[in-house]
């Protein structure tokens, strides 16, 4: 789920075309021969992801081919918040460099990324970007330094059969936590070790986790104050979603006797058919088929209960604020073809069908960072094309548009570290004392925000 730092990968999106002509060479790379310009780009996924990386490959071969003044140098690898900085000063920062989205604040607010403004002039597409997703990569003046490339949201993953098997039916998933607290009770009853409900409390995914909870009942784990930001979790809505998580697990008895599991846990789990539900993006059901024998028509996918909001996050790209002008035109074409041409949608949707990918899910080649009519077409695409029962995953993809999406806080791993002790002691501790563990982890993130400059 996402490219690994906690998580794992949510990889390349290919939507809507920006309308771009340009040419360009950036940095401290030098221009090619015969009057190219060349521009090094990261974002290769590794040998080791054997489809990704032909995918990526074929693509930079595709695009000098259409772009004959334009070389492309890649590089293998994604964003390292430990080495970018040295990166940057050492002159061998790529021109056109991979973010998470918890990143462009921080890039932008230390100079570290080219004002990309006044080269989007001619991007007819541009307004129908998800606004939300676009400002992360805006200033207080409302320039612009970068473009997002990919976005996920979290939902409630869940197993149809096994709804079946407990009488709950598998169409109408849980729209609130309490429904989910009922279907958990009424599928953990099947005996056999079915868990009705998994959950997250290790290496900085209980956390995670966490913060999804609240959003949904439109609570949050920061907030900003001024310039700063506070933890805003010791409040009734984080006592309450802990309360409920806390009676789910001790009084229910529906979550399981083994705990502190981490994301491979639950894949685990529901793959074997042994789970009910957990908290999920979407790019969880292609592990759980290939990874650990599940089935597409297995599953289901639903917005997260509550209805009032969701966790978002997913990547982009900047530029070097060393690049020339023409290395930030030459680098926004490549942007622009590669991850948001709306003319390559059916034929990378066939690219992938081939190599016997999913092809329905929000998930690539048809990530959603799109709003209007774009991304009512690319549904259409990819309902026409698809190779999973869509309609499992429907009731996620059509509450995606309209639903409130919370970007993960600043901070985001050390706030997660500090919340996986919550977690850990509500599902591991029946006695346990909410007040105090929330107290003690507000102290922590507290003191993990104070560090943000």
């Amino acid at each position: 789920m996402m490219r690994p730092r906690t998580r794992g990968a949510l990889g390349a999106l290919l939507v809507a075309g920006l309308g771009l002509t340009m040419a360009g060479c950036g940095g401290d790379t030098p221009p090619a021969a015969g009057g190219k310009v060349r521009i090094s780009v990261n974002g290769q996924p590794p040998g080791t992801q054997a489809f990704q990386r032909k995918i990526f490959d074929e693509d930079v071969a595709a695009f000098e081919a259409a772009n004959p003044d334009i070389d492309i140098e890649p590089h293998e690898g994604f964003m390292d918040p430990k080495t970018f900085a040295t990166k940057l000063s050492g002159g061998q920062l790529e021109d056109v460099y991979y973010v998470y989205l918890t990143d462009p604040a921080q890039i932008i607010a230390r100079r570290q990324a080219a004002d990309i403004t006044d080269h989007l002039k001619d991007v007819p597409l541009a307004g129908e970007l998800n606004p939300q997703l676009v400002q992360v990569f805006k200033d207080g003046r409302g320039r612009q330094y970068g473009l997002p490339t990919a976005n996920y949201s979290m939902g409630l993953l869940y197993n149809r059969t096994l709804f079946s098997k407990a009488g709950l039916d598998p169409d109408k998933p849980p729209a609130t936590w309490e429904e989910v607290r009922t279907a958990a009770k009424k599928i953990s009853a099947l005996g056999g070790g079915v868990v009705g409900f998994g959950e997250l409390s290790k290496n900085n995914q209980g956390g995670w986790h966490l913060t999804s909870w609240l959003n949904s009942v439109g609570g949050a784990v920061a907030r900003q104050d001024g310039e700063s930001w506070k933890a805003d979790f010791n409040n009734d809505k984080g006592k309450a979603v802990l309360r409920h998580l806390h009676d789910m697990r001790w009084t229910d008895d529906s979550m399981g006797s083994k705990q502190l599991l981490e994301i491979p846990d639950l894949q685990r789990l529901m793959g074997a058919g042994q789970l009910g539900m957990y908290i999920a993006a979407p790019d969880n059901v292609p592990v759980l088929v290939n990874q650990f024998n599940g089935k597409y028509e297995d599953y289901g996918l639903a917005p997260l209960p509550g209805g009032q909001g969701t966790l978002i996050g997913g990547e982009g790209y900047m530029i070097n604020p060393k690049a020339t002008p023409a290395k930030i035109k030459a680098g926004l074409t490549w942007l622009r073809w590669k991850f948001l041409d709306p003319a390559r949608i059916e034929s990378n949707l066939k690219r992938y069908a081939e190599q016997k990918q999913p092809i329905g899910l929000p998930v690539p080649p048809a990530a959603d960072v799109w709003v209007g009519p774009v991304r009512e077409q690319q549904e259409k695409v990819k309902a026409a094309n698809a190779t999973i029962p869509v309609a499992n995953y429907q009731p996620y993809i059509t509450a995606a548009p309209s639903l409130k999406g919370n970007l993960e806080p600043p901070n985001a791993q050390q706030v997660y570290a500090a919340l996986d002790t919550v977690m850990q002691a509500v599902l591991t501790n029946k006695d346990v004392n909410i007040d105090q563990v929330l107290a003690e982890a507000e102290t922590k993130v507290n003191g993990v925000l104070a560090q943000l400059r």
